[in-house]
């Protein structure tokens, strides 16, 4: 009985000191101070009911204490309690420090909490990156579209990285910059024969400022020939100008047609009233003859004359038909 007691016993003292030993990071405590960084045992128990992983912020202590980097838990803690990783802020300083660069503590954290990856700044600030633009179509004066393509060296700016523009904001200035040198050549030969005074106008327009980087050099990768813009948008005018032109005339046959047509109704409209006029005529003849105005020899010498009338036309008709003939013939003659 006594036996099955004091085996009850070591089986509660092994597990109580189990759960003790994982809640308190003994190990890493004695890690910190063989490494002699002086931290608390307290401090840890603390990071643990602060929800803090000891180990994420006494690994890096350890490691920024070993390359003579002077910092506290409080400091590790509190950057990681704001959301930052405190493992790359670490690194960057670290790595900062070997290259000669100027950064604290603080400036290193704020970038971190910014959204920017430090350690990666640091290392282009050390080791500068190239970015390639995409193809930059420009037209010169002459009309003929050039299109460039530039690599662009830049170098990180420690202190413009919080609050300044990224890699986006250079590749359009750059190309804007392209597109204002080659806008302002007289002719597309120019900027073929000088590309490199593109490179020349661009960079002195400071087109880094504001921006978290440093423009160390521009170079024109590529240089084409496009199409002929100028040739395209006068062709497109005069087409423009034909269309105008068509309108214009469809328009006036338009009212011609109108105006035509208007006058074949008032043409219409006289036959209209000569045939009411001319069936009048018989009315008032007869009338004249039963009121005795007018007497029947009257009556025939008014029809002779209408057939006098007549016949001289049909004559004058008849001879305009044989000279026209005439002409013809001779026309005819001449032409053999």
């Amino acid at each position: 009985m006594m036996f099955v007691f004091n085996l009850i016993a070591i089986g509660l003292i092994f597990v109580v000191l189990t759960v003790l030993f994982s809640f308190i990071p003994v190990g890493l405590w004695i890690s910190a101070l063989a490494a002699g960084v002086k931290i608390g045992i307290f401090t840890l128990i603390g990071m643990r009911f602060r929800r803090v992983p000891p180990a994420k912020i006494v690994n890096p202590l350890i490691k920024a204490t070993k390359a003579g980097l002077d910092l506290n838990s409080n400091q590790l803690e509190a950057h990681y309690l704001a959301g930052g990783n405190v493992d790359r802020v670490i690194n960057a300083l670290i790595a900062a420090q070997r290259a000669e660069i100027p950064l604290g503590f603080e400036r290193a954290a704020a970038i971190d909490l910014a959204g920017r990856d430090v350690l990666q700044a640091v290392q282009m600030s050390v080791n500068p990156k190239v970015v390639e633009t995409p193809v930059v179509a420009a037209v010169a004066k002459d009309g003929i579209e050039v299109k460039a393509r530039a690599r662009v060296t830049v170098r990180a700016n420690i202190d413009r990285l919080v609050g300044g523009a990224g890699e986006e904001t250079i590749i359009a200035r750059v190309g804007e910059g392209i597109v204002t040198t080659v806008g302002s050549a007289e002719t597309h030969k120019e900027v073929l024969e000088n590309p490199d005074s593109i490179s020349k106008t661009v960079l002195n327009k400071g087109l880094d400022a504001g921006t978290a980087f440093e423009i160390l050099s521009i170079d024109i990768a590529d240089v084409d020939v496009g199409r002929n813009i100028g040739a395209q948008l006068q062709t497109d005018q005069a087409e423009a100008d034909k269309r105008i032109a068509q309108a214009k005339a469809e328009e006036r046959r338009a009212m011609a047609i109108a105006k035509e047509q208007e006058m074949k109704a008032m043409v219409q409209e006289m036959r209209a009233r000569v045939v009411e006029a001319e069936a009048e005529v018989p009315k008032a003849i007869a009338k004249a003859l039963r009121e005795g105005k007018m007497g029947v020899l009257d009556y025939y010498n008014m029809k002779n004359l209408l057939a006098d009338t007549k016949m001289r036309e049909s004559i004058s008709s008849m001879g305009e038909a044989v000279e026209g003939d005439k002409e013809k013939f001779s026309n005819g003659t001449k032409e053999e």
